[in-house]
Protein backbone atom coordinates (compact mmCIF):
# COMPACT_ATOMS: atom_id res chain seq x y z
CA UNK A 1 0.00 0.00 0.00
CA UNK A 2 1.52 3.35 -1.02
CA UNK A 3 2.19 6.07 1.53
CA UNK A 4 0.26 9.34 1.41
CA UNK A 5 2.50 10.74 -1.32
CA UNK A 6 2.13 7.56 -3.35
CA UNK A 7 5.54 6.16 -2.44
CA UNK A 8 5.77 2.44 -1.76
CA UNK A 9 8.60 3.07 0.72
CA UNK A 10 9.05 6.59 2.17
CA UNK A 11 12.14 8.67 1.52
CA UNK A 12 14.66 8.94 4.32
CA UNK A 13 16.02 12.40 3.58
CA UNK A 14 17.02 15.43 5.59
CA UNK A 15 19.35 18.36 5.02
CA UNK A 16 23.07 18.00 5.66
CA UNK A 17 23.52 14.30 4.85
CA UNK A 18 26.94 13.03 3.87
CA UNK A 19 25.43 10.37 1.59
CA UNK A 20 22.16 9.56 -0.13
CA UNK A 21 21.88 6.03 -1.52
CA UNK A 22 19.58 5.91 -4.54
CA UNK A 23 17.94 2.66 -5.56
CA UNK A 24 15.96 1.99 -8.70
CA UNK A 25 12.60 0.85 -7.30
CA UNK A 26 11.55 -1.28 -4.35
CA UNK A 27 11.46 -5.00 -5.03
CA UNK A 28 8.08 -6.71 -4.66
CA UNK A 29 9.25 -7.97 -1.23
CA UNK A 30 10.35 -4.48 -0.13
CA UNK A 31 7.09 -2.94 -1.32
CA UNK A 32 5.07 -5.57 0.56
CA UNK A 33 7.11 -5.06 3.74
CA UNK A 34 7.35 -1.28 3.20
CA UNK A 35 11.06 -1.41 3.98
CA UNK A 36 14.17 -0.78 1.91
CA UNK A 37 16.08 -3.82 0.66
CA UNK A 38 13.82 -6.28 2.52
CA UNK A 39 14.60 -9.36 0.41
CA UNK A 40 16.54 -11.59 2.83
CA UNK A 41 19.08 -12.51 0.12
CA UNK A 42 19.78 -8.88 -0.81
CA UNK A 43 23.27 -7.93 0.41
CA UNK A 44 22.51 -4.23 1.00
CA UNK A 45 22.33 -4.11 4.81
CA UNK A 46 25.20 -6.56 5.24
CA UNK A 47 27.31 -4.51 2.80
CA UNK A 48 26.66 -1.22 4.62
CA UNK A 49 27.94 -2.79 7.81
CA UNK A 50 30.84 -4.68 6.21
CA UNK A 51 32.28 -1.51 4.65
CA UNK A 52 31.74 0.53 7.81
CA UNK A 53 28.91 2.83 6.72
CA UNK A 54 26.88 1.57 9.71
CA UNK A 55 28.33 0.33 13.03
CA UNK A 56 26.14 -2.77 12.97
CA UNK A 57 24.01 -4.59 10.43
CA UNK A 58 20.58 -3.00 10.41
CA UNK A 59 17.47 -5.03 9.66
CA UNK A 60 15.35 -3.77 6.76
CA UNK A 61 12.60 -2.51 9.09
CA UNK A 62 15.22 -0.38 10.89
CA UNK A 63 15.85 1.66 7.73
CA UNK A 64 14.91 5.01 9.38
CA UNK A 65 18.04 4.65 11.55
CA UNK A 66 20.30 5.35 8.56
CA UNK A 67 19.70 9.05 9.19
CA UNK A 68 21.63 8.62 12.47
CA UNK A 69 24.71 7.83 10.32
CA UNK A 70 24.25 10.80 7.94
CA UNK A 71 22.88 8.47 5.24
CA UNK A 72 19.65 8.97 3.32
CA UNK A 73 17.62 6.60 1.15
CA UNK A 74 15.44 7.12 -1.89
CA UNK A 75 14.71 5.58 -5.31
CA UNK A 76 14.44 6.83 -8.88
CA UNK A 77 11.09 5.00 -9.25
CA UNK A 78 9.17 5.55 -5.99
CA UNK A 79 5.67 4.51 -7.09
CA UNK A 80 6.41 1.17 -8.78
CA UNK A 81 7.98 -2.07 -7.63
CA UNK A 82 9.70 -4.98 -9.27
CA UNK A 83 12.81 -5.75 -11.25
CA UNK A 84 14.27 -2.92 -13.32
CA UNK A 85 13.56 -4.54 -16.68
CA UNK A 86 9.84 -4.90 -15.84
CA UNK A 87 9.28 -1.27 -14.83
CA UNK A 88 7.20 0.82 -17.24
CA UNK A 89 8.77 3.92 -18.74
CA UNK A 90 6.66 6.24 -16.62
CA UNK A 91 8.03 4.63 -13.44
CA UNK A 92 11.29 6.53 -13.77
CA UNK A 93 11.16 9.99 -12.20
CA UNK A 94 14.65 11.50 -12.55
CA UNK A 95 13.32 15.09 -12.38
CA UNK A 96 11.68 14.34 -9.03
CA UNK A 97 14.96 12.86 -7.80
CA UNK A 98 16.94 15.91 -8.96
CA UNK A 99 14.53 18.17 -7.07
CA UNK A 100 15.15 16.15 -3.89
CA UNK A 101 18.91 16.49 -4.34
CA UNK A 102 18.53 20.27 -4.83
CA UNK A 103 16.33 20.49 -1.72
CA UNK A 104 18.38 18.33 0.66
CA UNK A 105 21.90 19.07 -0.72
CA UNK A 106 23.73 15.86 0.24
CA UNK A 107 27.49 15.82 -0.20
CA UNK A 108 27.41 12.50 -2.11
CA UNK A 109 24.75 10.65 -4.06
CA UNK A 110 25.40 7.00 -4.84
CA UNK A 111 23.27 4.91 -7.16
CA UNK A 112 22.94 1.33 -5.97
CA UNK A 113 22.61 0.10 -9.55
CA UNK A 114 23.70 1.13 -13.00
CA UNK A 115 20.09 1.23 -14.24
CA UNK A 116 19.03 3.89 -11.75
CA UNK A 117 22.13 5.92 -12.60
CA UNK A 118 21.48 5.49 -16.33
CA UNK A 119 17.89 6.71 -16.05
CA UNK A 120 18.98 9.76 -14.06
CA UNK A 121 22.23 10.69 -15.78
CA UNK A 122 21.08 9.90 -19.32
CA UNK A 123 24.03 7.62 -20.05
CA UNK A 124 23.91 3.97 -21.16
CA UNK A 125 24.77 1.51 -18.39
CA UNK A 126 27.81 0.36 -20.38
CA UNK A 127 29.27 3.88 -20.18
CA UNK A 128 28.98 4.02 -16.38
CA UNK A 129 31.96 2.57 -14.55
CA UNK A 130 31.59 1.66 -10.89
CA UNK A 131 32.91 4.19 -8.42
CA UNK A 132 33.22 7.98 -8.46
CA UNK A 133 31.88 9.57 -11.63
CA UNK A 134 33.16 12.69 -13.37
CA UNK A 135 31.08 15.77 -12.68
CA UNK A 136 28.46 16.38 -10.02
CA UNK A 137 24.70 16.13 -9.73
CA UNK A 138 23.14 19.29 -8.30
CA UNK A 139 26.45 19.92 -6.54
CA UNK A 140 26.83 16.43 -5.05
CA UNK A 141 29.58 13.93 -5.88
CA UNK A 142 28.15 11.06 -7.91
CA UNK A 143 29.01 7.40 -7.38
CA UNK A 144 27.72 4.28 -9.12
CA UNK A 145 27.79 1.06 -7.12
CA UNK A 146 27.26 -2.60 -7.98
CA UNK A 147 23.77 -3.74 -7.12
CA UNK A 148 23.32 -5.78 -3.95
CA UNK A 149 20.23 -7.43 -5.45
CA UNK A 150 20.23 -11.20 -5.83
CA UNK A 151 19.64 -10.64 -9.57
CA UNK A 152 22.97 -8.80 -9.78
CA UNK A 153 24.95 -11.36 -7.77
CA UNK A 154 27.32 -12.16 -10.66
CA UNK A 155 28.27 -8.48 -11.00
CA UNK A 156 28.64 -7.62 -7.32
CA UNK A 157 32.00 -6.26 -6.17
CA UNK A 158 32.74 -4.95 -2.70
CA UNK A 159 35.56 -2.63 -3.86
CA UNK A 160 33.41 0.32 -5.03
CA UNK A 161 31.40 0.12 -1.81
CA UNK A 162 34.64 0.19 0.22
CA UNK A 163 35.90 3.22 -1.73
CA UNK A 164 32.62 5.02 -1.11
CA UNK A 165 32.79 4.23 2.62
CA UNK A 166 36.33 5.63 2.77
CA UNK A 167 35.14 8.84 1.11
CA UNK A 168 32.18 9.14 3.50
CA UNK A 169 34.60 8.63 6.41
CA UNK A 170 36.64 11.58 5.12
CA UNK A 171 33.55 13.76 5.04
CA UNK A 172 32.40 12.65 8.50
CA UNK A 173 35.87 13.54 9.88
CA UNK A 174 35.82 17.09 8.48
Amino acid sequence: MPTAEGYLVPDMLTKGLALVLIGTAPSKISAAKRAYYANPVNKFWRTLHTVGLTPRQLAPQEYPQVLDYSIGLTDVAKRHSGVDSALPGEAWQPDELLQKIRTYRPQIVAFTSKRGASETLGKPTGKLPYGLQTGTLEGAEVWVLPSTSPLGHNYFQLGPWQALAARVDELRSE
